[in-house]
């Protein structure tokens, strides 16, 4: 039987607009309002408008929160303080990822982990076992938030106009509550398109009534509503890795380049420990294949799934790709042999279709924003 997608709250305000809706992760999705390309470039040099409400918010409370963190997560959260976020992974026994996560520190013994969309559930479900006999409540929240992100380098500016909070000194990966045009919100300087931007946890009540708040402070600085299309792309371009392409259970975060977030110098033991331990000295000796960044020579687009090869042969596989607003080229992530990773590697091509196209190795991310 199929099973209808969710909607937001923000569902019958995305129709008015004229969005082209998508079923993602269970949930009905703005993909684009008008052009993909517009709505990208709008965040690279204005801003973009976002409903984000489809990520999955679960709540950790009590004396041994951080504690049940600390157990279920690679990173070391008790060393996030008050008000600040940490990005960081949830992994399985053998090491391979289960998500990857950003947990925000609310209060002394109250943390808010966010999860992807496709795998809340199987977050929700790890974390609330690996919290058998700890001091902690794990709470779902996913239906007490809609989330509203609003990125781009004019995205301080529009903010401000609508808070008093202390945006400027809200430094990345930070959050603090306020509130936006009158609304309650948890403000978060975090996001997933390499901008300056916020993301705004509101109850799903007020979540037309920022919306339309912020679309209006928008109106003389060029913010333009923004879809999932877009969003992909900006990523693709700032280099930050989506579950189910560049992340899966089949790898650990050394093979996806991410060791840096496994802390073993943590107290106690963690979910996975032994085999990161091995993953890390195997990322050390022999690596396996390294994730780079490809950029076109020619017009032709690579999609995930797509063989990379070099010599005749075989040598890695995409994982995701699109045309880029910014560099004007196709691109593409992609796992390759070692042996091939190093930026400027000649002779390597991505087969599109039974055709070899040349494409330029090179080193992530493809566009980093200026300071």
């Amino acid at each position: 039987m199929s099973t209808a997608p969710r909607l937001t709250a923000l569902d019958a305000l995305h129709r008015q607009l004229g969005a082209t809706m998508t079923d993602f992760a269970g949930w009905d999705m703005p993909l684009r309002y008008a052009s993909e390309r517009d709505e990208h470039n709008a965040v690279r040099t204005k801003a973009g408008l976002f409903d984000l409400s489809h990520m999955g918010e679960i709540t950790l409370t009590g004396p041994e929160a951080v504690k049940v963190l600390d157990y279920a997560l690679v990173g070391n959260i008790s060393t996030v303080g008050v008000g600040r976020a940490r990005y960081t992974h949830i992994c399985r026994e053998d090491g391979g990822i289960l998500d990857d996560l950003i947990v925000y520190r609310l209060g002394e013994t109250e943390y808010m982990v966010v999860a992807n969309a496709s795998n809340a559930q199987v977050v929700l479900d790890a974390i609330t076992e690996r919290a058998a006999g700890f001091d902690a409540e794990v709470r779902d929240d996913r239906d007490a938030y809609a989330l509203i992100a609003v990125q781009g380098p004019e995205s301080p500016g529009i903010l401000k106009s609508l808070t008093d909070a202390d945006l400027d000194g809200l430094k990345y990966y930070a959050g603090l509550p306020g509130t936006v045009a009158g609304v309650p919100a948890l403000i978060a300087r975090t996001g997933y398109t390499g901008e300056d931007g916020f993301e705004l946890f509101v109850s799903p009540e007020h979540a037309v009534e920022l919306w339309q708040a912020l679309t209006k402070a928008g109106e003389g600085a060029g913010l333009v509503p923004a879809g999932l299309s877009c969003r992909d792309t900006l990523r693709l371009e700032a280099g930050m890795p989506l579950y189910g392409h560049e992340l899966t259970t089949a790898l650990t975060p050394f093979d996806a380049g991410l060791g840096r977030v496994v802390k073993f110098e943590k107290e106690g033991d963690f979910v996975g420990r032994a085999a990161l331990e091995a993953a890390a000295e195997r990322a050390g000796t022999n690596p396996p294949r390294k994730l780079v960044g490809l950029i076109a020579e020619g017009r032709r687009v690579p999609r995930a799934g797509f063989p990379v090869v070099a010599g005749g042969r075989v040598i890695g596989e995409v994982t995701s790709g699109a045309p880029s607003p910014t560099l004007g080229k196709p691109i593409a992530m992609a796992y390759v042999d070692a042996a091939h990773a190093a930026p400027g590697t000649s002779g390597v091509g991505v087969d599109i279709r039974g055709r070899h196209e040349a494409y330029e190795v090179v080193a992530l991310p493809f566009y980093k924003r200026q300071k």
